[in-house]
């Protein structure tokens, strides 16, 4: 599959939606029940890029948006500040294509970049393929929360993995970050 990975623009966010919007309504990688709006999708876009972390897409060569991937706080007390969490999502005809690996590999190298020293990946019902997709790109597993949501008439568990960015934990982080 040809594509490029790059930044995300305000004109990418009907494809962005409609992606998300069939991770909402038919997976369990999301645990929201109602898909947001394309202005929601694009306001949580500019917050996210607002506080610098990475909001990345992958455009086929016909200009299709086949996913996107983008990091966020993982929790907002200041000591949590070198760690970010990752989230993956792709166009159903992109999956086994390589697309999501190329897209977290990207996230990875800029939130290294970027000073990030831990990723954590929280995977919503325990999908294998994120898992392997996750494993594939050196997460390793950290965890796993049972029952965590309901969605589709089941209970739905958590599997929580992280991966070291940069020099990870070996070094004290740059304190102007």
């Amino acid at each position: 599959m040809n594509f490029q990975i790059r930044t995300a623009r305000v004109e990418d966010f009907a494809a962005i939606t409609r992606i998300y919007e069939e991770a909402v309504l038919h997976g369990t990688a999301s645990y929201e029940l109602v898909p947001p709006s394309e202005q929601e999708m694009i306001t949580r876009w500019k917050s996210i890029s607002e506080a610098r972390y990475p909001y990345l897409v992958a455009d086929g060569h016909d200009h299709r948006i086949l996913g996107y991937a983008y990091a966020s706080a993982f929790r907002t007390r200041p000591a949590y500040r070198w760690l970010a969490e990752d989230s993956v999502y792709l166009d159903p005809s992109a999956r086994g294509q390589g697309v999501g690996t190329a897209l977290l590999e990207a996230l990875i190298d800029q939130c290294e970049k970027s000073g990030y020293r831990q990723m954590i990946a929280a995977v919503g019902g325990a999908s294998e393929a994120s898992i392997k997709l996750h494993a594939r790109c050196g997460f390793e597993l950290a965890g796993r929360l049972r029952a965590t949501g309901f969605k589709h008439g089941i209970w739905l568990d958590t599997v929580l993995m992280q991966r070291p960015l940069g020099p990870g934990c070996t070094t004290d982080p740059d304190l102007v970050f």
